[in-house]
């Protein structure tokens, strides 16, 4: 895969929504998470955290996954994953970017 552009997903979308693959203003983004812990603490409490970012594929290949064009919305801190929770916190950005 060079690009985003190029997965199975991605055509099956434009497939599927014919009216929004023809309109080159509409954006594309991705939104991606994952998890890691840290060991932090005298006695090595395990700490969780788990950014959220989101990458737009309108970019060229060169771009799309650069650091000026990925954006962290959302870092998720706690003692363990969100889990089946993560909808919790994800609903306001998903909001947010509706309205967009």
């Amino acid at each position: 895969m060079n690009h985003p552009r190029d997965v199975g997903a991605r055509k099956y979308f434009d497939s599927t929504y014919p009216d929004f693959a023809s309109d080159l203003r509409n954006v594309r983004i991705g939104l991606c998470t994952d998890g890691f812990r840290t060991v932090s603490g005298k006695f090595g409490g395990q700490y969780s955290c788990w950014p959220v970012m989101i990458c737009v594929y309108n970019l060229p290949p060169g771009l799309c996954m650069k650091d000026p064009y990925m954006l962290l919305t959302l870092i998720l801190p706690g003692p363990d994953s969100p889990g089946k929770d993560i909808n919790v916190y994800l609903s306001p950005l998903i909001d947010e970017l509706k309205s967009l």
